[in-house]
C-alpha cells in the first residue's frame, strides 16, 4: 500500500509516493492555476508511470493522500475570493478598516491601507448587544437582522461573515443569525466568529472571520472537485489537507475553517523539516524552501517549529495559530528588472507556471533566476526534469541580454548580478528569522529543499557563516514528502481573561477538560486511532499589552487547582524569552488552548543505500564562478554511502541540481543525502 503526498506550488505540483518498505518515488507536473486539480491528476499519472503502474492501479493501492494547497492563499493574494458580506453589531461595521490604528509600515505616511475584503455597503450592522461577561444587554432584533439579510441578498453575496461583539463568550446571537441565513440564503457560505476564532481582540476576530468567508467558497469548490476526480479515478481512501498549524484535517473540516488552510503549502515544508531533523539527529535547522515562485524560511529549534497567531497575508490579519514562516518573493521564476534609478531588483513578481521563465519556451520573455542560472552554466538544458523537458538556452540568453543592456554590462555579468541579488534577498530573510530575533544562525545547519534551492544554498551559508548545509535526496519534493509525517490535529481555544490570583482553579481545570472533550469529539468524527493532547495558554503580566504562548503539557492536571503550576510555567517562559520574570506581578490568563492530535501511523523510514562503489562523474560542465571553470557532474542517484565530493562540482538528480563551490566538501550519508561542509570566513 502507498501513501501519497501532494504539494501544489505556483510553478510545479510535487508528488511523493511511499510504499510499505519506506521506498520513495517522486514526480512533478506543471501546476494549472485555473484548476489545480488538473495538475494534480496529471501528476498522479506521472507518479504511477514512475512506479510502472496505471493511475487507477496506484490509487486503488493507496491508503492515504495528504495534500497541501495554495488555493486559499492565491485567492487572498490575488483577490479572487467570494463576494462576501459582513453582519456585525450595530455601530461596529468599520472595525475592519480602523484595524488597530497602525499600518504595517507605521512610518510610511503614504502607505495606503489594505482594501477591505467586504466594502462598506456590504458591511451591515444588526441591533444586538452582549456584554463581555456573556450577559445579553440588547436581544437580537429580528427586524434589524431581516433587513440586513435582505440587503445582502440584493448585493448577491456568496458568503457571509458574522461577527458580533463578545460572541466568543456567548454565541447565541450568532447561532440564531446562522439559522436565519440558512433559511433565507441556503446556498451562501456562512462563517461565524464563534466557530472560527472564539477569542478576544475584535479586529483580529472580525478580520479572521472575513478571511474565512472570503476564501471558503473557493477552497470548497476546489476540494470538492478534487475529491470527485479522485473518486472517479478509483481512489477510495481519505484525503487529508495540511493546515497552517502543521497538522492535517479532513476535507470537511478544512472547508469549515478555510482560513486555517491559507498557509497550507509552506506548512508541508516545515513538517518535512521536523521529520528531517529526527532522521539527522540534529534538532537545530534553518529550513530553506526555494521553489519556482517563492522561498519559505523558518526555524527548527530542538526539533520543533514555533507557532504564531499574528500572521498577515496580503495585508489581512489571520489570527489562527500557524507555523512561524517567513515567505519571500524569491524563487526560480522570480523576474529580474532594472528600476528607474538603474538598480537591479529580483522579485517579488514571478513568471509562475505560465508563461514561466523564458527558457521554458512557453512564451515568457522576461529574465528570471532560472534563466540566469542557465546562462551561468549551472543547469543542463538537455536534462531538465530528468530529460522530460528541455530548456531553451537561446531564449534565456535573449532575456538576460535585455537586463544586461539596461545595466550597461555583458550577459554573464547580468546573470551573475541576478544570482547575487536573489541570494542577498534570501540571506536577509534568514537574518529576519534568526539575528533579528536574537538567535545566532551559526548554531544551525541550513536544510536546503525545493527544486531551485540547491544552486544557491552554499553561497547563502557563506554569507551567514554557516558551516553545514544538508540537501535531502527528496529535496525537490520535501514539502510533499513531509506531509506524510504529520498527524491529524484539531485546535480548540477559549478566552478566559482574568488575573490568576482571582480565578477559580477548579473552573480553569474544568475549562481545559471541556475543551479537550470538544476536540476529541471533532477528532472522533473522522479518526479512531491513538490520541495525544497538548495544553497551552496565552498569558501576560498585568501591565503588558501582548501575550506570550506558554506550553502546559507538563502541568499535573490531576490536582484540584492547577493554577499555581500554570503561573510558574508562565514566569519560566517569560524568563526564557526575555531573560527576566516578574514574580511579584500578577499573571493574567487570556486564552486557554488545547490541541487534540490523532496520531497517524508513522511513515516507514526509507531503507539505507546499499554498499556500492563510489559513483564516477557522468560528465563535465562549464560553469561561471567568477571565471569559467570545467567541473565534474555527478548523478545523485548513483552516489555511494560515505562518498566524498569536493567542490567545485555539480550534483544532479532528475528534479534538482546542487552547486558545490570551491572549498565545499559533500559527504553522502546512509540515506543518500548530501551533508556539505562549507568553509567559514577566516578559516574557522
Amino acid at each position: 500500500m502507498f501513501r501519497i503526498g501532494i504539494d501544489v506550488g505556483g510553478t510545479f505540483t510535487d508528488l511523493v509516493a511511499v510504499d510499505g518498505d519506506g521506498r520513495t518515488t517522486l514526480a512533478k507536473s506543471a501546476s494549472t492555476p485555473d484548476d489545480p486539480s488538473i495538475g494534480v491528476m496529471d501528476g498522479l499519472a506521472r507518479l504511477a508511470d514512475a512506479l510502472g503502474l496505471t493511475r487507477a492501479a496506484l490509487l486503488e493501492s493507496t491508503e492515504r493522500i495528504v495534500h497541501g494547497t495554495t488555493v486559499a492563499t492565491n485567492a487572498l493574494l490575488e483577490r479572487k475570493g467570494a463576494r462576501v458580506g459582513l453582519l456585525t453589531t450595530d455601530g461596529h461595521r468599520d472595525v475592519v478598516e480602523m484595524r488597530e490604528g497602525l499600518k504595517d509600515d507605521r512610518y510610511n505616511l503614504r502607505m495606503p491601507p489594505p482594501e477591505p475584503l467586504a466594502p462598506r455597503d456590504r458591511r451591515l450592522g444588526v441591533r444586538e448587544r452582549i456584554r463581555a461577561d456573556g450577559r445579553v444587554v440588547t436581544p437580537l432584533d429580528r427586524a434589524s437582522l431581516s433587513r440586513a439579510i435582505a440587503a445582502l441578498k440584493r448585493e448577491r453575496v456568496e458568503a457571509v461573515a458574522v461577527c458580533y461583539l463578545h460572541a466568543y463568550r456567548e454565541p447565541r446571537h450568532e447561532r440564531a443569525t446562522a439559522r436565519a441565513l440558512a433559511k433565507a440564503m441556503p446556498d451562501a457560505y456562512v462563517s461565524l466568529s464563534s466557530d472560527v476564532y472564539p477569542q478576544i481582540k475584535e479586529f483580529q476576530r472580525v478580520s479572521t472571520t472575513l478571511v474565512n468567508a472570503y476564501v471558503g467558497p473557493v477552497l470548497s469548490r476546489y476540494l470538492t472537485r478534487l475529491e470527485q476526480r479522485l473518486a472517479e479515478a478509483g481512489y477510495r481512501g481519505p484525503t487529508l489537507i495540511i493546515q497552517s498549524h502543521g497538522g492535517v484535517a479532513p476535507i470537511g473540516e478544512s472547508i469549515r475553517i478555510a482560513a486555517g488552510s491559507v498557509l497550507s503549502g509552506p506548512a508541508g515544508g516545515v513538517a518535512g523539516s521536523r521529520y528531517a531533523s529526527r532522521l539527522l539527529g540534529s534538532g537545530n535547522l534553518i529550513p530553506l524552501d526555494m521553489g519556482g515562485t517563492s522561498t519559505d524560511i523558518c526555524l527548527i529549534v530542538d526539533g520543533e517549529a514555533s507557532l504564531a497567531a499574528d500572521r498577515g497575508v496580503g495585508g489581512h490579519r489571520i489570527a489562527l495559530n500557524s507555523l512561524d514562516i517567513v515567505t519571500l518573493g524569491a524563487g526560480g521564476g522570480s523576474i529580474a528588472q532594472v528600476d528607474a534609478g538603474g538598480i537591479l531588483n529580483v522579485g517579488p513578481e514571478s513568471a509562475g507556471a505560465l508563461p514561466g521563465p523564458a527558457c521554458y519556451g512557453r512564451g515568457g520573455t522576461r529574465a528570471t533566476v532560472t534563466d540566469a542560472n542557465l546562462v551561468l552554466g549551472y543547469l543542463d538544458p538537455a536534462r531538465f526534469l530528468g530529460g522530460r523537458s528541455t530548456l531553451d538556452a537561446r531564449a534565456a540568453e535573449t532575456a538576460v541580454d535585455a537586463i544586461a543592456s539596461s545595466l550597461g554590462v555583458d550577459r554573464v555579468k547580468a546573470a551573475e548580478g541576478i544570482h547575487r541579488v536573489v541570494n542577498t534577498n534570501m540571506a536577509e530573510g534568514i537574518r529576519l528569522v534568526t539575528v533579528r530575533r536574537g538567535v545566532d544562525p551559526r548554531r544551525f545547519a541550513l536544510l536546503s529543499f525545493g527544486g531551485a534551492a540547491g544552486l544557491h544554498v552554499t553561497d547563502l551559508a557563506r554569507q551567514l557563516d554557516l558551516a553545514r548545509v544538508v540537501v535531502p535526496r527528496v529535496a525537490s519534493v520535501l514539502s510533499a514528502w513531509g506531509m506524510l509525517a504529520t498527524d491529524m490535529r484539531f485546535e480548540v481555544a477559549r478566552t478566559h481573561i482574568g488575573d490568576a490570583g482571582r480565578l477559580d482553579g477548579a473552573e480553569v481545570k474544568a475549562l481545559f477538560a471541556e475543551m479537550e472533550d470538544e476536540g476529541r469529539a471533532r477528532l472522533q468524527a473522522s479518526f479512531d486511532g491513538p490520541v495525544r493532547v497538548h495544553y497551552a495558554a496565552d498569558m501576560r503580566y498585568g501591565e503588558q499589552v501582548f501575550e506570550i504562548g506558554v506550553p502546559l503539557d507538563d502541568v499535573d492536571w490531576r490536582v484540584a487547582d492547577p493554577l499555581p503550576q500554570i503561573v510558574e510555567r508562565f514566569h519560566r517562559r517569560h524568563e526564557a524569552l526575555y531573560t527576566y520574570a516578574m514574580r511579584d506581578q500578577e499573571a493574567v490568563l487570556v486564552n486557554a488552548r488545547v490541541a487534540v492530535v490523532g496520531v497517524l501511523p508513522a511513515m516507514p523510514q526509507e531503507p539505507s543505500l546499499a554498499a556500492r562503489e563510489p559513483g564516477a562523474p557522468i560528465g563535465t560542465r562549464r560553469i561561471h564562478l567568477g571565471r569559467w571553470l570545467t567541473v565534474p557532474v555527478h548523478d545523485l542517484d548513483r552516489l555511494a554511502p560515505r562518498q566524498v565530493i569536493d567542490g567545485p562540482a555539480i550534483v544532479e538528480s532528475a528534479m534538482t541540481t546542487v552547486l558545490l563551490r570551491p572549498g565545499d566538501r559533500a559527504i553522502v550519508n546512509e540515506k543518500g543525502w548530501l551533508d556539505i561542509a562549507v568553509p567559514l570566513r577566516g578559516g574557522g
